[in-house]
């Protein structure tokens, strides 16, 4: 039989300690952060001195140099808007009224161009010189020859061309309302006329 006692007085008593599953209670000393390194420092060049230490040259990487965005990426181009329409349609009535107007104006400056035309002929002796010619021409026993400048005078001229002025804005008249039901039609059969808008920037 062996003594117990003193097979304990043999073994030397150590503090006890946390189990493998349990966690310390005492407090860990705070240590610094490394964040993560994506690329390895490149090689030290042994010339500049002794201190500097040498990596292998297959763990030594280049690093590479980042894309730059060139500066026109960030500026926004001008874009210009654009509006395909077709023309389906044509009021007649609105087409009357500019067209009447629009003969107006035409007959007015029609009846001034005439008159001003006119008196730089006159003031240049024009009328004169041609009547006498024909006159001459024209001179019989029984009379005078034709007087052409009592028959082309300025009053009998400016009648002549109002007529013709007047009929003219009726006629225009006429013509754009009848276009303007034609067009209607055929724009009934084809779709009318596509146009294309832009916006001026």
């Amino acid at each position: 039989m062996t003594d117990g006692r003193g097979a304990q007085q043999g073994y030397e008593s150590y503090p006890a300690g946390p189990l493998p599953g349990e966690r310390s209670a005492r407090p860990q000393p705070a240590q610094p952060y490394h964040p993560p390194q994506a690329y390895t420092p490149p090689a030290a060049d042994t010339s500049s001195g002794a201190g500097s230490t040498a990596v292998p040259a297959g763990k030594a990487t280049a690093r590479r140099p980042r894309p730059q965005a060139p500066a026109a990426a960030g500026r926004t181009v001008p874009r210009t808007r654009k509006a395909r329409l077709r023309v389906a349609k044509v009021d007649p009535w609105s087409v009357m009224k500019v067209s009447f107007l629009l003969a107006i104006a035409l007959g007015i400056c029609t009846i001034v161009a005439v008159a001003v035309l006119w008196s730089v002929m006159d003031a240049m002796g024009v009328f004169s010189t041609v009547g006498g010619t024909i006159s001459e021409a024209t001179e019989s026993k029984e009379g005078s020859g034709f007087d052409l400048e009592s028959f082309l005078s300025l009053p009998r001229v400016l009648v002549f061309t109002s007529v013709i002025a007047a009929i003219n804005v009726v006629l225009a008249t006429a013509l754009a309302t009848l276009g303007a039901f034609i067009y209607n039609l055929s724009a009934g059969f084809v779709g009318g006329v596509e146009v294309t808008l832009a916006e001026d920037e």
